[in-house]
């Protein structure tokens, strides 16, 4: 029985990790179904959910004016969701003598919303202000490329794709502790978007930049965790394609992409996307589920398979090859301590710690669900882990 446990946890986190992939790249290459994409210049409303942002929110603002897109047909919509600092102020010190706040007479408007509600509330109710064809939604922290929105909107040709993703890259990650490890990752989580997307199954998209048909926009429930995959899946449930972009690049700092609380986010949101798995059983749509429960369910659950792994490998010492096994399990853990410790060099030494922390970020998710009692803790809640103040 320990035999077959340790093979069946070490084979499914292998399976995830790496035969997922391989699995994926083939299916796309015999059953590919891109959308096809022109050259088109709808209006667009780029909205900005903001809470605190007042350090970036100058720079996101001459980022968002400064895209390579039609004056006439771009909106920059900042909705800030309760601010306490300046971020309303910064926002009013871009506006042109005929733009009044919360009209759409200039290029740069503010929906200042009094009190903090969290950001899908601030999204429901700003959506409905917007005089954009397409809305693209962007974080404040995330500088885009000047041709992003143009060429994320190319995929809205196609009348198919109701939704589309940019994909985002990790500025200075010499100057964050695990930026080159955040980097790494995102360069193979955007390897199975792609893949996923050419078979018509992508789901969700990058927070930094995605866009969608506004006429979809699905008015998720208040306390959504993970937006910027409940508002895709949606629309991908009433008929249409969630496309995937990667020429359209939105960038952002490594410093901001780290933290425990943020991957503890991350880990409820997931938990959170389990909701949709029933409605994709039936119309069936075969390809999304598989990719849904081999990507996101499978992720949820490898840390589980690890420590199952773990306990029957150290059932199993002494025997051959258990006794390696354990050892090359030790070597691994032992790398993720001495990482979480200190900066380990060179730099592939601090991968275990990374991989460790990321699916230990289940763990505290338990914990937070166990302490508050109820299956999804809230945004503020996941972010008393961390120190990163929460958006909503």
């Amino acid at each position: 029985m320990a035999k077959l446990l340790f093979w069946i946890s070490a084979g499914f986190a292998v399976y995830v990790y790496i035969g997922y992939p391989v699995l994926l790249w083939g299916l796309q290459a015999v059953f590919r179904s891109s959308p096809r994409k022109q050259s088109i210049e709808p209006s667009v409303s780029l909205l900005v959910a903001a809470y605190n942002e007042a350090a970036v929110m100058a720079d996101k603002i001459r980022n968002s004016l400064g895209l390579d897109y039609p004056a006439d047909k771009l909106e920059v919509v900042i909705a800030s969701d309760g601010s306490k600092d300046a971020t309303a102020e910064i926002v009013r010190s871009f506006y042109g003598s005929e733009t009044v706040e919360g009209e759409a007479g200039g290029r740069v408007r503010l929906l200042n919303f009094e009190e903090n509600r969290g950001k899908t509330a601030v999204l429901n109710d700003a959506v409905r202000e917007l005089r954009g064809e397409i809305v693209a939604f962007s974080d404040a922290t995330s500088m885009l490329a000047a041709d992003s929105v143009r060429t994320l909107v190319q995929s809205f040709s196609d009348p198919r794709v109701g939704a589309a993703s940019g994909v985002y890259r990790v500025l200075k990650k010499d100057q964050a502790h695990l930026g080159a490890q955040e980097d790494l990752y995102w360069k193979y989580e955007t390897f199975l978007k792609v893949q996923e997307a050419r078979l018509g199954a992508f789901t969700g998209a990058h927070g930094s930049l995605y866009a969608i048909r506004r006429a979809l926009y699905p008015f998720p429930p208040e306390g959504t965790i993970n937006d910027d995959f409940t508002i895709p899946m949606r629309i991908l449930e009433s008929g249409y394609r969630v496309a995937y972009e990667p020429a359209a690049v939105a960038y952002e700092e490594a410093h901001e992409m780290e933290g425990f609380s943020r991957r503890v986010r991350i880990t409820a949101g997931n938990i959170e996307q389990l909701r949709e798995i029933k409605s994709l059983i039936w119309p069936p749509r075969p390809f999304v589920l598989f990719c849904l429960l081999s990507h996101k369910t499978g992720r949820l659950l490898v840390p589980v398979f690890m420590l199952a792994a773990l306990a029957a490998n150290i059932a199993l010492r002494g025997q051959f090859p258990y006794n390696w096994l354990l050892l090359g399990q030790a070597l691994f853990y032992g790398l993720a301590v001495l990482g979480a410790m200190i900066s380990l060099k060179p730099k592939v030494l601090r991968l275990p710690y990374y991989f460790c922390m990321i699916n230990s970020a289940l763990f505290a998710w338990v914990y937070q669900a166990l302490r508050h009692r109820r299956a999804i803790p809230s945004r503020i809640e996941l972010d008393q882990l961390g120190k990163r103040p929460p958006l909503g």
